[in-house]
């Protein structure tokens, strides 16, 4: 899950490095999904932060986190999770 605030710049060009990346994984098991926190109460403690964070759940459950724009990082998760 991209969650991201709707006026922060990095937060809106990370969705593309995200699609680009599943694109290079090409596996089913990876799903994406983009959440605004200004519009989920469940996500408050993100917000007022210039960052997007990627969280990662399997079976329901939160297993990891990226915070930033940061690629290399995003991707070796992505991998290790599948």
């Amino acid at each position: 899950v991209d969650v991201f605030q709707a006026w922060c710049g990095p937060c809106k060009t990370v969705v593309d490095l995200f699609q680009k990346i599943r694109n290079e994984v090409g596996c089913d098991l990876l799903h994406f999904a983009v959440a605004e926190v200004d519009s989920i109460d469940s996500l408050e403690k993100y917000r007022g932060k210039c960052e997007p964070v990627f969280l990662f759940y399997a079976g329901g459950e939160l297993v990891a986190a990226v915070r930033g724009a940061n690629a290399p990082l995003l991707q070796k998760t992505i991998l290790e999770q599948l």
